[in-house]
């Protein structure tokens, strides 16, 4: 679907030619001499019974630019440890499962806490922080990438595309986003359709000097899971431990980085993985659960930048949020139609409605408590409060990976 229309804040780099795989990855073997990269893969074990996981896992051996592979397993028994671990046996690259539910994994999130450091609760967000700290502790890459490890269709190309414009040197960016058409006979992906991208626009609306609502606008994305960036970034960075994480990111991207040095880049034509259910009447799970997460990021974050928010914002932005997410219902038909695809529209109409639920829900908890649950600390806040933490979590990977404790990086 080449085009090459750029808009908003973020560079937008497009699919032109389905060719150049090839010379893609020759380029990122070259880049990888002087800068080395990592692939992070934050999984259930669950995941790894499925068949996109072990499609996954084949088309990676051959990715010869990358110099380690991360995998934050969690809700893994100890066999179930031990088999996945098997599964990357052979593998060219170092491959170092962090073991989430381990011993020494839980000793280490104990001593957070206790030095009053957090890590949040179980989810994608802390398996993402302990794996960019585990890689900052190694020492020995410049950058990270990360993907989800769901994706039924899963091709190398999506991560050379995703590396090379962090890792090309004469392209200066930092931070890349990926995105992606998700698309069957139907059109997927409502949260980012039908709530978040009216959602963001609605507050544009009422807060035009909120210059981080402009940059969201700019991806075609936002809630895409895969990206890329400089160590340095993972270093600084705060996280989410909720299912506002990728919001949460591209806030503290905003933050940390200059708008010239971030891009979102066209990974597939297609993108296919699991589809969470709506779950319109239970707000602790699905789709509701992830709108819920992702405005009280929003809030938080745009409050952060002095934006001031009453309970009569909050009513007028969810009568302006409603209305614009039925005009966007209907040009999403219009789009349906012309490309001959299915289209439910009663159940593009309840997902609203049930956006709408999530987002007054969200209202009322960052009336409540307008700072909400805390981020996870950055790298070098734990590391100025636990001088050791990096030799400690290198020991405790060692530990579970059976490794000698000289060779834990």
């Amino acid at each position: 679907m080449a085009d090459f229309y750029q808009t908003g804040m973020v560079t937008t780099l497009h699919r032109l030619h389905d060719n150049g795989f090839e010379r893609l990855e020759r380029e990122l073997e070259r880049f990888s001499e002087t800068s080395p990269m990592a692939l992070v893969l934050p999984a259930l074990y669950s995941e790894f019974e499925n068949p996109a996981m072990r499609r996954i896992i084949g088309d990676l051996a051959g990715a010869r630019y990358l110099s380690r592979i991360v995998v934050a397993l969690a809700r893994a028994t100890e066999a179930e440890f031990r088999h996945a671990r098997s599964m990357f046996r052979g593998f060219p690259q170092q491959v170092t499962f962090l073991w989430i539910d381990s011993e020494p994994i839980q000793s280490l999130f104990r001593l957070l806490d206790e030095r009053g450091l957090t890590a949040g609760a179980d989810g994608k967000g802390r398996s993402c922080w302990l794996s960019y700290g585990y890689l900052l502790a190694a020492g020995d890459c410049d950058i990270i990438a990360l993907h989800d490890c769901d994706i039924v269709n899963y091709d190398r190309q999506m991560l050379a595309r995703l590396c090379y414009p962090v890792a090309n040197p004469n392209l200066s960016f930092e931070f890349c986003k990926g995105f992606y058409a998700r698309v069957t006979d139907r059109m997927h992906g409502r949260v980012t359709r039908l709530f978040m991208t009216p959602l963001v626009r609605a507050m544009e609306d009422m807060a035009p000097q909120a210059t981080f609502l402009k940059f969201l606008d700019s991806f075609r994305y936002p809630l895409a899971g895969e990206f890329a960036m400089k160590a340095a970034l993972a270093r600084v960075n705060r996280i989410p431990g909720d299912w506002g994480l990728e919001v949460g990111m591209l806030a503290e991207v905003f933050r940390n980085c200059a708008a010239a040095r971030v891009c979102q880049v066209d990974l597939a034509d297609n993108y296919e993985h699991k589809h969470q259910d709506l779950s319109a009447d239970d707000r602790t799970r699905g789709l509701r659960r992830m709108a819920l997460d992702v405005a009280k990021t929003l809030f938080r974050t745009v409050a952060g930048e002095g934006v001031v928010f009453t309970r009569d914002h909050f009513r007028t932005l969810e009568v302006r949020y409603v209305r614009m997410a039925e005009d966007t219902i209907a040009r999403y038909y219009a789009d349906a139609m012309l490309n001959g695809l299915n289209f439910d529209r009663h159940s593009e109409e309840l997902a609203v409605a049930t956006f709408a639920r999530s987002l007054r829900e969200a209202a009322e908890e960052f009336i409540a408590e307008p700072l909400g649950a805390t981020l996870i600390p950055n790298w070098n806040r734990v590391a100025a409060a636990i001088p050791e933490i990096f030799d400690l979590l290198r020991e405790a990977a060692a530990i579970d990976n059976g490794w000698p404790r000289a060779v834990a990086a």
